[in-house]
């Protein structure tokens, strides 16, 4: 019985996890759609932000927010994250098809399809130190508005919240749910080029997410 009982408990998380990621390669799906939809690359930055105030908001699940604290937790806790960024494409899947077929499909898979055409024409090694940048960022935004808000301080839990993915998007920093909703809002489903480059970003955001917090650790180890 206990065990039947661990199981359905288990079951239950992993179902959490799915749908929590979905829910943010949707939001993530309409920050792209604002940054395309305007002219100014600044503005077009500070409204995709949006999609991650959200996220965090509504504490749904989202790769770069929870891969940086892989370094710190339980081995266990991996399962979650791969379960959120496997929810993550599906949600970005689903949010990229439904774009496509509204009046405006054709001019975002347009400007997407640029973006993505320029992000897979790069070398290995750009996308993946650009991959790592983000990341930093991301958990430097994650981190930092989770520390704010527990203090009070919700001016700074804001701003933390959205110069770091204003930073990201003005540099074409690589962040692979957000490139994942790009592809499929693209319909330039390059199977051969696809692969290889989300597997650099996954891992290039991996590392960059953990870099802080590894950090942190190693150095409070020292103490």
């Amino acid at each position: 019985m206990e065990k039947n009982v661990s199981d359905t408990s288990n079951s239950k998380k992993i179902i959490s996890f799915i749908i929590d990621g979905i829910g943010s390669g949707i939001l993530l799906c309409i920050g792209c759609a604002v940054y395309m939809s305007v002219d100014s690359k600044p503005l077009g930055a500070f409204l995709f932000s949006l999609g991650l105030f959200a996220i965090i908001t509504f504490q749904l699940g989202l790769y770069t927010g929870k891969v940086g604290y892989v370094a710190v937790r339980p081995p266990r806790y991996i399962i979650e994250v791969l379960f959120t960024v496997f929810g993550n494409a599906i949600g970005a899947c689903i949010g990229g098809t439904l774009l496509n077929l509204t009046r405006l499909g054709a001019a975002f898979s347009e400007k997407s399809s640029s973006i993505i055409d320029a992000k897979f024409s790069d070398s290995p090694l750009s996308v993946l130190v650009l991959a790592v940048f983000c990341g930093i960022l991301m958990f430097t935004a994650v981190e930092g508005f989770a520390r704010s808000k527990s203090s009070g301080n919700y001016p700074a839990s804001l701003f933390l919240v959205i110069i770091p993915v204003m930073v990201f998007i003005l540099c074409g920093f690589n962040h692979c749910v957000a490139d994942m909703a790009y592809f499929f809002i693209s319909r330039c489903y390059r199977l051969d080029d696809a692969p290889f480059y989300f597997l650099l970003v996954i891992i290039g955001n991996a590392i960059g997410c953990m870099l802080i917090p590894m950090m942190k650790k190693l150095s409070l180890n020292k103490l």
